[in-house]
């Protein structure tokens, strides 16, 4: 036996059957109400635009774990092929993508990573002075390089921005253990006139102790920032296991490809620099630049043991120093990741409680002709009756987007504050509403909004009207203050509401429940889910509802009824009355407490850190039971900010018990480990000077000089504790290893420097980013190395000295100098 199943023709629901009459008759759907297929609620209570046109909007999110490019391009495909098929007159538009400015990102860095790669090249051919020798720093980036993309592909890191940062960096760290290689075999080479293999075997004699402490020391700054959890231990983990492992890469290439390279490519050609004949092109910038390094080194020497014979002059001078960068730490402005232009930008409109959708439509429509017209918009798009910041959906709210042209299209405005500020200045116009204009974060998932996401919570359980009264004293004390620039929240508690007042008692009498009453209201003046089927394929809904005219003032009760226990209908107006009231739309819950959702954007010149603080001085005034959290991306700044500290601090213990190891000292190592502070001492005064904020990418730069910084002091220390095993005195042995290792620190640091020159001044998608990261490591290795090649052997003397006096004898060194 078979039934026909559920109904899903519209004929089928307009000749269901009602009631049956005694004549014979029957009453059936159709005649008493409207059938159709059509949408759910909310799509009747918004209207949508695209540059004047009406228009649908479609939002598509990723799942946790899928690939955002993949999921775009498909989404690009699948338009294209369904474009075939709309009906005249019918076009798509993609009004917000990540994959658009991903894509100009990557590009960005793309030629940044060639740029770096040149200008390391040439750097290391200025101190080197051959090709050949040049060549072989120069092999190791592709090998290091190629050899982290497939580990990355191993280990499941996808080529992001992030990803491709540490790639820019790592070109000018790789060549680093390349050219520690090179430089000793071209010393050996100079000195002792002996061929290319045995120059190579005895300067890696020297040195592959070196390389694996430099090796070990980076990777171990790494490997505690890979373990940080949560959405910022995301960024620090991407940027450091993608770092580590070309480090790794490299320091096995320079410890094999390295050497057997200098013994087949370079011969002994020092000779020829020092004969007396004249010199001629580039032998003589060659000639001119090695007079003038030999005279730079004899004074670089003579200065070490000026500061060695009076220790307290350096050792004044690092405090001094150590003092000014805490002092900076506490007064540079911080924030979580510099907004950067994604050529997108979004305004939303709240009209006083009660307007229309038509009001609203009205207005937008007017404010999207004027939006239209500002030079360097694209195209612009309204959707009237969305609530955007609180999600939800009411006639008296607003939204628009506007999708710029790319900045070099935007003709003489390509600031996109600018822009925002004309687009601001539209809606500022409207008679009616107010209105909050802003772009998206930089990370998608951080909140829909640039700007600090803020919640006022009510912890006493107090009435709405109270809290909102809060909420407006709060706002005005933020706008009040010079770091705020708005201070925005789409709450308003004075919508006008009707409450239903029921007399149970007189439903009772009548042969009615309560809940009776509710429910045939909510059927008539809501809506009610009454069954579903299935159709082209999909799933429907069969929504019962009150048709608009008789459901569109307090009137409309009177027509309404109820079936009692006894099969009388009950009029509801004879149970019920209606209250006029001024109330809220939305409600929100924060930790269980009523709350308000305000969103505060930092003025022009302050950072959201200052901007965070100020919010907190504005909150300590706040009535007892009241206050405030922080979501999104400003919740992420605050807990970033805390583990900064703790961040840095078990980076610099691994280090240290690493060095403790090499050296079988517990001493030995604070050498290293108190030059440091030079190179943070440069970060925050480069910044400074850059107007850059202390951000999540300065941090990463920060942890990444840790290791660089504690390389250059490496390689003097250890060459220092090699030349006093041999017998010479404290002071000869830390001068004699300064001035010999003086000219690869030099060369590893300014070819650092090169390779993040481009990233510096390059503009774009990434230009915030690419500043921050930039200006931090440039300004830490800058001062790291023009201080830290002073103070490092100072340090070096004291610290062996204390060791000698404590132990008795010099630690001894596992390397394969032994």
């Amino acid at each position: 036996m078979k039934y026909k199943g559920k109904l899903k023709e519209e004929p089928d629901y307009e000749n269901i059957i009602i009631r049956a009459n005694p004549d014979g008759s029957v009453l059936r759907l159709k005649d008493v109400a409207k059938v159709e297929l059509g949408s759910l609620d909310h799509a009747y209570a918004t209207a949508q635009t695209l540059n004047g046109n009406p228009g649908i909007g479609v939002a598509i999110f990723q799942t946790p774990g899928s690939n955002a490019n993949d999921i775009q391009v498909s989404i690009l495909e699948f338009m294209e092929k369904a474009k075939k098929d709309f009906p005249k007159g019918i076009d798509y538009r993609i009004t917000y993508s990540t994959k658009r400015f991903l894509d100009a990102s990557i590009s960005q860095v793309k030629h940044t990573l060639v740029e770096a790669f040149i200008l390391v090249f040439i750097v290391v051919f200025i101190f080197l002075q051959d090709f050949r020798s040049t060549l072989i720093p120069a092999i190791s980036v592709p090998v290091a390089i190629i050899g982290t993309f497939f580990f990355m592909n191993l280990f499941g890191i996808t080529i992001n921005l992030l990803t491709l940062f540490a790639l820019v960096l790592a070109i000018g760290v790789v060549v680093d253990d390349a050219i520690v290689v090179v430089e000793a075999v071209h010393h050996k080479l100079e000195h002792h006139s002996t061929d290319a293999k045995k120059a190579t075997i005895s300067a890696m004699s020297e040195i592959t102790g070196a390389i694996l402490s430099i090796t070990l020391v980076m990777s171990a700054v790494f490997l505690p920032v890979g373990l940080i959890d949560g959405p910022v231990g995301v960024f620090y983990r991407q940027f450091a296991f993608t770092l580590a492992i070309a480090i790794v890469l490299s320091a096995i290439n320079a410890l094999t490809l390295s050497p057997a390279l200098c013994a087949v490519f370079l011969k002994n050609m020092h000779h020829d620099l020092h004969e007396g004949h004249r010199k001629k092109g580039i032998q003589r910038f060659y000639q001119v630049f090695n007079i003038a390094f030999n005279a730079a080194t004899e004074k670089y020497k003579k200065a070490i043991y000026f500061l060695i014979r009076r220790k307290w002059y350096a050792i004044a001078g690092l405090i001094l120093v150590t003092g000014c960068t805490a002092w900076m730490a506490r007064k540079t402005p911080q924030a979580f990741i510099p907004t950067e232009d994604q050529s997108f930008v979004m305004t939303a409109l709240s009209m006083p409680p009660g307007t229309s959708l038509e009001r609203t439509k009205q207005i937008t429509a007017d404010a999207s002709k004027k939006i239209r017209k500002i030079e360097g918009i694209y195209f612009n798009a309204m959707v009237s009756g969305s609530n955007l910041l609180a999600n939800t959906v009411s006639p008296s709210y607003a939204a628009s987007y506007s999708i710029l042209k790319q900045p070099q299209d935007r003709g003489k405005t390509k600031d996109i504050n600018m822009i925002m500020d004309s687009i601001k200045t539209v809606f500022d116009g409207l008679q009616q509403g107010s209105s909050f204009t802003y772009s998206m974060p930089t990370v998608p998932g951080f909140g829909n909004v640039d700007a600090l996401d803020v919640v006022l919570m009510d912890n006493t359980g107090g009435s709405i009207d109270k809290l909102s009264q809060v909420n407006i004293n709060f706002m005005k004390a933020l706008q009040q203050r010079k770091e705020i620039s708005a201070a925005f929240t789409s709450f308003n508690a004075g919508f006008p509401q009707y409450m239903l007042e029921v007399d149970a008692v007189k439903a009772k009498q009548l042969g009615l429940e309560v809940s009776d009453v509710l429910q045939t209201m909510q059927a008539y003046f809501g809506s009610i889910y009454s069954s579903d089927f299935n159709r082209f394929g999909k799933y429907y809904r069969v929504v019962v509802q009150a048709e608009a005219p008789f459901r569109a003032d307090e009137n409309a009760l009177n027509e309404v009824y109820a079936k009692s226990k006894t099969g009388n209908m009950v009029p509801i107006r004879s149970v019920a009355q209606l209250k006029r009231v001024f109330g809220a739309e939305v409600v929100t819950h924060l930790n269980q407490a009523t709350s308000i959702n305000l969103n505060v954007k930092a003025k022009n010149g302050y950072s959201t850190g200052d901007a965070m603080k100020a919010i907190d001085e504005v909150a300590a005034e706040l009535p007892a039971g009241y206050a405030h959290e922080y979501t999104g991306m400003a919740r992420e700044e605050q807990q970033a900010g805390n583990q900064t500290v703790f961040i840095f601090g078990i980076c610099i213990v691994f280090v240290y018990f690493l060095l403790s190891a090499q050296y079988e000292s517990y001493v030995l190592p604070l050498a290293v480990i108190l030059s440091l502070p030079t190179g943070i001492f440069g970060v925050f005064a480069f910044i400074n000077i850059m107007g850059v904020t202390n951000n999540i990418y300065v941090q990463i730069g920060m942890i990444m000089l840790i290791g660089l910084l504690a390389k250059n002091a490496i390689l003097i220390v250890e060459f220092a504790v090699q030349i006093r095993h041999q017998g010479k005195s404290l002071v000869e042995s830390a001068m004699q290893a300064s001035a010999l290792r003086l000219r690869p620190i030099l060369m590893t640091s300014f070819a650092f420097i090169a390779g993040l020159m481009p990233l510096l001044f390059a503009g774009g998608a990434t230009e915030q980013g690419n500043r921050s990261i930039a200006s931090g490591t440039i300004g830490g290795m800058f001062f790291g190395v023009a201080l830290g090649i002073f103070i490092i052997p100072v340090l070096f003397v004291i610290f062996q000295a204390l060791h000698e006096r404590l132990f008795g004898i010099a630690p001894v060194i596992k390397s394969n100098a032994e």
